[in-house]
């Protein structure tokens, strides 16, 4: 459980978010954006339907499978946050819950921050290939010939183990290499070299 001020920082945790971050004093964690211990993949979105939980726009925030990045490891669970109130119904923050789902449950259990294996080129040609353009379109686009667009996706095929465009997109989803309700397809920074 963490308390978040109007910043989304934190300002106060309980004892087990500290040992699962293997963390002893409130200063190594408070003060830090809770957003940067959620995994890439949902950071964009949690962070703004946690915005919104501040303006009074939803009641509250219900993720499941949230992963938060520890130091040595991922802690997976449901999310939920809900607005803190005081006087006169003034929103002064967010308390968040993290219930935890031990074992591997999540899509990527047992991974730490995630692995940078995607060259900047191979983002691109993964981003318009999630976004249905054609070789044409994305020779055009990234000033390349049709032959070097086929060139990259052969290897990011090769590089994903998968046989086809559908399976490739699929799998990049799968292993969070897209923001999640972003559109068009976003390849999150922290997997490009």
């Amino acid at each position: 459980m963490v308390s978040l001020d109007r910043s989304l920082r934190i300002v106060a945790a309980n004892q087990e978010m500290f040992r699962r971050f293997h963390r002893t004093d409130t200063a190594s964690i408070c003060g830090s954006s809770f957003c940067t211990l959620v995994h890439p993949s949902i950071r964009t979105r949690l962070g703004n339907q946690l915005e919104r939980l501040l303006d009074g726009q939803q009641p509250r925030v219900y993720e499941r499978s949230v992963a938060l990045l520890g130091p040595d490891s991922t802690v997976w669970g449901d999310l939920m946050a809900t607005a803190t109130a005081r006087d006169a119904g003034r929103v002064e923050g967010v308390m968040a819950v993290l219930r935890p789902v031990e074992g591997d449950a999540g899509p990527m259990a047992g991974r730490g921050a995630p692995r940078k294996i995607l060259s900047d080129m191979d983002a691109r040609i993964l981003e318009g290939v999630a976004s249905g353009a054609s070789t044409v379109q994305l020779a055009s686009t990234l000033f390349l010939s049709r032959g070097g667009v086929e060139y990259h996706v052969t290897a990011l095929l090769r590089k994903m183990k998968v046989k086809n465009r559908p399976a490739l997109i699929s799998k990049a989803y799968s292993m969070g290499f897209f923001e999640l309700g972003s559109w068009p397809p976003q390849v999150v920074p922290d997997h490009v070299k």
